[in-house]
């Protein structure tokens, strides 16, 4: 079975040599030769279902893109440990200089379902369990907000109000705070309907998200 889907892979890049990169071979010339410059940082869910470029019809280059579980923003903090998303963060903010970062959440997303079981931390999970404790403060307010909702409703709503508290959180970081102070960097929270393919924004003025198509 693994090597079937490996195969499948291995198809699917010839695919893409034959096709895809020829017909895009002097935009990827042009990359290499003037190196990247992209549009915006998209900080979003690993979740396989969700594909950043397709949803957005993005170009290469046109997108930063950093993925984690839950597509979370842990708050700046500045030790010197190990900090992926942040790297990214710090990287696409202070080099790339992006004018703009998406944080784009999901339906159906594993990591937020998961703030409302009961999960057993072992050896084998102990990083995914500290890494989702950045979804409590949503779960929180939604399960004050929808108090005796239907349990699918209120996971739903934190799906969307963890985004909000995750620009809350980029807000942390110096670079970031100093350049939407400045007018120079723009935030948007997202969240992407898996089944009806749709994007709704959250508008920071009315306190609710609408539909990115009618903005």
């Amino acid at each position: 079975m693994i090597m079937n889907n490996i195969e499948t892979l291995i198809e699917g890049h010839n695919d893409f040599q034959s096709v895809k990169f020829k017909k895009n071979k002097e935009r990827f010339k042009h990359l290499v030769e003037e190196g990247q410059n992209p549009k915006a940082l998209f900080i979003g869910c690993s979740d396989s279902r969700v594909m950043p470029e397709l949803i957005t019809s993005s170009k290469p280059g046109d997108l930063f893109i950093a993925r984690n579980i839950g597509n979370f923003v842990a708050p700046y903090n500045p030790d010197v440990d190990y900090h992926a998303t942040a790297s990214a963060i710090e990287y696409a903010v202070s080099v790339l200089e992006v004018t703009d970062i998406i944080v784009c959440g999901h339906s159906e997303c594993g990591a937020i379902s998961a703030l409302f079981k009961k999960i057993e931390p072992t050896d084998e999970n102990l990083h995914t369990i500290k890494w989702l404790e950045l979804g409590e403060s949503a779960k929180r307010a939604a399960l004050l907000s929808m108090k005796g909702q239907p349990q699918e409703e209120i996971v739903r709503y934190t799906e969307k109000i963890s985004v909000v508290f995750q620009l809350e959180n980029l807000l942390t970081y110096p670079a970031i705070k100093r350049r939407v102070e400045e007018g120079s960097l723009f935030l948007h929270g997202w969240h992407y309907d898996l089944k009806h393919g749709k994007i709704e924004y959250y508008d920071e003025e009315q306190y609710e998200f609408k539909d990115l198509s009618e903005k």
